[in-house]
């Protein structure tokens, strides 16, 4: 705490390079967010840089992102969210101006959930059927976050469908803090071990009794193939109903859905009966996973109880934050800008290489002698004058003289 707090009174006196101020507030930013610290003058300083035209603004924004933390009140942090917002999130600004500025709202509110307001995000998620793909992206990512972290903040349309997760979500105000004495997914496992082998000799027990059965009989008595038969079909429908028993038995323990209170009842028992292993481990971790896909039941089908139960449950591992915000997430751009000429100049200029040039590709020798044609280019026009003329458009009535000339010439010849 104290070296976060020296380490701003140096950079606030201080006189050096841009970049070197940049690495002190980096540093700063990290041992605030790391360590959960509280330095609330520094949100101020930084707040004076979060400018669009300000020079290394992306970085300036990860680290006011990565300065944030749950423990930070959501009034000192609302000005910071604010000028975000005001300053980068409006249309008057380009869309890689306003995708920057979503995504480091996005950032600062997986930190720092609190500090959105309902208003804010209201607006926020109008643009989501903003014209540019970028944007819209942008702020379906931020709709996406507050459906796992607080999905009473946004309106009812953009909630989407309930899930398992959703349904077990306890909203945590500021300073709350809810260690939970269980092992959060652990009631898919059994509560003794034992149950479970039993289970599975049980199993390998039916499986040896589909085989063939040996019946010895005694030779005194005699048997008739009549009454053989009837004991042979008793017995198969003895088999069969055993079956069906144990099958419906099975069934009903696959098929029992247990209510909010009963999962938390059997997660405490198993967490405080049983030492888990690594496999236990992975099979709660996929089915915590599932619980994000897999649809709530309705609210008609809930049992009486289960919002108290829901208080209970773990939600520790929703919207889980990373220590360190990487400056990617803030730069993301889902589709690539329009290219400049220059660019695509660049990119052409880049293929031609190593091509042969393009143009007339002459078929004489280096030392043949030109055209006509060629030559007739590098006269002087008062040599060529009668043959321009001959190109000229003539006139209806010198066709005719010209073609009246012509019928004369041909009919003299034939004479």
């Amino acid at each position: 705490q104290s070296m976060a707090e020296k380490l701003l009174k140096f950079l606030q006196d201080m006189n050096e390079k841009f970049e070197v101020k940049l690495m002190v507030i980096n540093l700063i930013s990290r041992l605030i967010g790391i360590h959960e610290l509280f330095v609330f003058n520094f949100y101020p300083f930084i707040q004076r840089y979060i400018q669009p035209h300000q020079r290394e603004v992306t970085k300036i924004l990860q680290y006011a992102a990565q300065a944030s933390h749950e423990l930070v009140p959501p009034d000192i942090m609302e000005p910071v969210l604010m000028t975000i917002a005001n300053n980068f999130v409006t249309e008057r600004n380009s869309v890689e101006v306003m995708t920057v500025g979503l995504n480091s709202i996005r950032e600062l509110c997986s930190r720092c959930p609190l500090v959105m307001s309902a208003d804010l995000l209201h607006d926020l998620a109008q643009y989501k059927s903003y014209r540019d793909k970028n944007v819209s992206m942008a702020a379906k990512s931020l709709i996406q976050l507050f459906r796992t972290v607080n999905p009473d903040l946004l309106a009812r349309k953009f909630r989407g469908k309930p899930t398992e997760e959703t349904q077990e979500l306890q909203v945590r105000q500021y300073g709350e803090l809810k260690a939970p004495g269980f092992v959060p997914g652990a009631e898919i496992l059994d509560v003794d071990k034992e149950d479970a082998s039993e289970e599975e000799e049980e199993d390998e027990d039916d499986d040896d009794s589909d085989g063939w059965v040996d019946v010895h009989h005694s030779d005194d008595e005699p048997s008739a193939p009549g009454d053989q038969g009837d004991s042979d079909d008793d017995e198969d429908d003895e088999k069969e109903g055993g079956d069906s028993e144990k099958s419906g038995e099975k069934g009903g323990k696959q098929d029992k859905v247990l209510s909010l209170q009963e999962r938390t009842q059997k997660a405490t028992l198993v967490s405080e009966t049983r030492i888990l292993s690594q496999q236990e481990f992975a099979k709660v971790r996929a089915a915590q996973l599932s619980k994000k896909v897999k649809a709530a039941l309705p609210q008609r089908f809930a049992k009486k109880g289960s919002a108290a139960a829901a208080a209970e449950l773990d939600t520790t591992a929703i919207g889980e934050r990373k220590e360190l915000v990487s400056l990617k997430d803030i730069e993301k751009l889902s589709k690539n800008p329009r290219s400049t000429k220059e660019s695509r100049l660049a990119t052409v200029l880049e293929g031609r290489e190593g091509r042969e040039k393009y143009g007339y590709r002459q078929k004489k020798g280096e030392f043949a002698s030109r055209t006509n044609k060629e030559k007739r280019k590098t006269k002087a026009f008062a040599m060529i004058k009668h043959k321009v003329k001959r190109k000229v458009k003539r006139s209806f009535r010198d066709k005719q003289i010209a073609l009246r000339d012509a019928l004369l010439k041909q009919k003299k010849r034939r004479k």
